[in-house]
């Protein structure tokens, strides 16, 4: 395969995808290139990943338990810390038990695997996640998506199904920051004999979980709560299968003992609710601030803020301009989101500062003019 070909044809078209590398600890100041930049593309959205009592505890753990897990789960790496956490997480949502895992998307690929057999039919958001559309392609069942966010869209393609299937939603969703129905969607999985299964790896932490009973709960680890890893969440019964049944869980090495340890202090910290507070005043502001300025930011009430520009080429400009001005803001292009609503993604952090966010909008302003 001629890859030099593809990758030019990439350029071309705006579509490529480079790294940064940064110099500094995850905050909402990270220094990329010797250049200090104010961070507005950073998922730790309760500014959790450098908070001192979390390194303090993933100090502590791996003084206890050392750097790697050695093992997986099934073998001989499922340690006390992982136990523990997997016992708060349960809690915290509500659940009989959780199940953790190395990332969100090995969770998703780890539910589709173990559910695979006993599913006849499967329907998804139009915007879900790129890991749940890849679970259910190793589910081998035909990919069955309802228009975005539409209760009538959903009922319809439902109601036409037979035998056991699956509904499947994001909760907050990644690239426009809108919520799921999930009462709504419960409802129509009650009706026409589905389990729902939520992601809500950019609402945990941040919004109260709505489980509703006999569901599937997925939610990561490495955003709000500032750390690593991803965790399921339900019956005890399904759990119990998950760990039977779920090829990424059986056949992968536990995260490290002490990242389980960081967590728990990050839960700690979540329960007491100041960078939740913090975060959702920040939030607030951005939303009142950028109305005053006129930008046509999509209606979102969670850390993300889209900013829809519909041309990849335009997005990656403006989101240079902003670097050059000390903001780092992504260019999110396709495929990530359909082809024209390619947009800048700001996402928004517990730390960050009301003088932050007003010069990042009033930046905006003038590089869109």
């Amino acid at each position: 395969m001629d890859f030099f070909k593809k990758l030019s044809n990439l350029k071309q078209q705006h579509l490529y995808r480079s790294r940064k590398v940064v110099d500094s600890a995850q905050d909402t100041k990270i220094i990329i290139d010797e250049k200090s930049l104010i961070n507005f593309c950073s998922n730790d959205y309760l500014s959790l990943a450098n908070h001192t009592q979390v390194k303090k505890a993933f100090k502590q753990g791996v003084d206890r338990y050392g750097v790697g897990s050695g093992a997986s789960h099934l073998v001989s790496g499922h340690s006390r810390a992982h136990h523990d956490l997997e016992a708060a997480l349960a809690e915290h949502t509500g659940q009989e038990r959780a199940l953790l895992f190395s990332t969100g998307y090995s969770a998703n690929l780890g539910v589709f695997s173990a559910l695979k057999d006993e599913l006849d039919w499967i329907l998804q958001d139009k915007l879900n996640h790129a890991s749940l559309i890849d679970g259910n392609q190793l589910s081998r069942l035909p990919l069955q998506r309802y228009l975005h966010n539409d209760v009538a869209s959903l009922e319809k393609k439902a109601g036409k199904q037979t035998g056991q299937g699956m509904i499947v939603t994001d909760t907050v969703f990644s690239m426009d920051g809108d919520q799921a129905k999930i009462d709504d969607l419960q409802k129509i999985s009650d009706f026409s004999n589905a389990i729902l299964m939520q992601d809500d790896a950019h609402g945990f932490g941040i919004f109260e979980p709505n489980i509703p009973k006999k569901s599937i709960y997925m939610a990561t680890l490495g955003k709000a709560a500032g750390t690593m890893g991803a965790f399921v969440s339900g019956s005890d019964d399904f759990i119990d299968f998950m760990i039977q049944k779920s090829r990424p869980y059986i056949y992968t090495t536990a995260i490290s003992p002490a990242i389980c340890v960081a967590t728990l202090k990050s839960l700690d910290l979540i329960k007491q609710g100041e960078q939740k507070a913090k975060l959702l005043a920040n939030i607030d502001f951005f939303r009142i601030f950028s109305s005053t300025l006129g930008l046509p930011i999509s209606p979102s009430n969670s850390a993300i803020q889209p900013l829809i520009i519909g041309d990849s080429e335009k997005a990656l400009l403006i989101s240079q301009k902003l670097f050059d001005q000390g903001f780092y803001v992504s260019a999110i292009r396709t495929p990530t989101v359909p082809k024209g609503t390619e947009r800048l993604r700001i996402t928004l952090n517990a730390n960050h500062t009301q003088s932050q966010i007003e010069q990042l909008l009033t930046q905006i302003k003038h590089a869109l003019q």
